[in-house]
């Protein structure tokens, strides 16, 4: 299961809608990330550039574009971005394995 950070900022149209009829996004979004094997982490409504932060557990980067064209293509958001988060012990791998590569950059 791939985790991943999503932030998202609705469109003028979605949060009129909200205004007129409040309710909890987490509860509408966790059926279907669960139709598709996922689940919710967490999902916080946000000051700043963002309107939702969220972590998302979703199968794998298929899953998660497709949920990210799904939710984009409702219209209800201006702004949809998806960051894919790494566990720290596949971080320490990487950069170990980035220690054996032997790349040289430009001029080096």
């Amino acid at each position: 299961m791939a985790r991943y950070l999503v932030q998202a900022s609705y469109s003028q149209q979605g949060i009129s809608d909200m205004i007129k009829n409040p309710h909890d996004r987490a509860a509408s979004v966790r059926p279907v990330l669960e139709r598709m094997g996922g689940s919710v982490e967490a999902f916080y409504f946000a000051l700043g550039d963002f309107d939702i932060v969220a972590i998302f557990d979703v199968p794998d980067n298929v899953s998660a574009t497709a949920l990210a064209m799904a939710i984009g293509a409702s219209g209800g958001l201006k702004d949809y971005k998806t960051t894919v988060l790494i566990p720290m012990d596949e971080a320490v791998e990487a950069m170990r394995k980035a220690g054996t590569i032997g790349y040289q950059p430009p001029g080096g």
